[in-house]
């Protein structure tokens, strides 16, 4: 077995490895020591990166409406699909959508419209439909409708373009 002074100097160079590396640590904390004490004693000028963020033209809704991509807009009619159809008189969840544009608001014959869409009244224009689109419970309060909205105007354009090539 083991005796006395073999373990003695077993636990003597553990314990001296430790101390050895505990002082080296506490060395390095002086020597390196990160702490910032006052005001720097120099400042190097660098540049302006970008200067002032420059303002983007607003684009307004009519030049979108006329740059909207029809095929973009069948994209993101695919998550209105879910509730409402296409075809002329076919109502699901929602009233069907063909002949939206232009059509007055809570009109499709045969859809049980929510009392706040029916008081809401006028007319389904793009400009309606986009404000619509972009989130229904702030357009009009107390809608049946619980789609979040879609937050990108190019989407919301895209599918208003959309939903007017269908109808004659």
């Amino acid at each position: 077995m083991f005796d006395t002074m073999t373990v003695t100097k077993a636990a003597a160079g553990l314990f001296g490895a430790l101390l050895a590396f505990l002082l080296a640590k506490w060395a390095a904390e002086v020597i390196f020591h990160v702490e910032a004490h006052g005001d720097p004693s120099y400042v190097i000028e660098v540049a302006d990166a970008g200067g002032e963020a420059e303002e983007e033209a607003e684009v307004s809704f009519e030049e979108l409406l006329a740059q909207a991509d029809v095929e973009k807009g069948a994209k993101v009619f695919k998550k209105c699909a879910a509730c409402h159809k296409l075809e002329e008189g076919a109502n699901g969840t929602g009233p069907y959508l063909y002949g939206v544009v232009g059509r007055p608001v809570a009109s499709a014959a045969g859809f049980g419209y929510s009392s706040a869409m029916q008081e809401h009244g006028g007319e389904w224009t793009p400009e309606a439909l986009d404000e619509f689109l972009a989130k229904p419970s702030a357009a009009v309060p107390g809608t049946s409708m619980s789609f979040a909205g879609l937050k990108k105007v190019t989407d919301r354009v895209n599918l208003i373009a959309y939903l007017d090539s269908l109808d004659d």
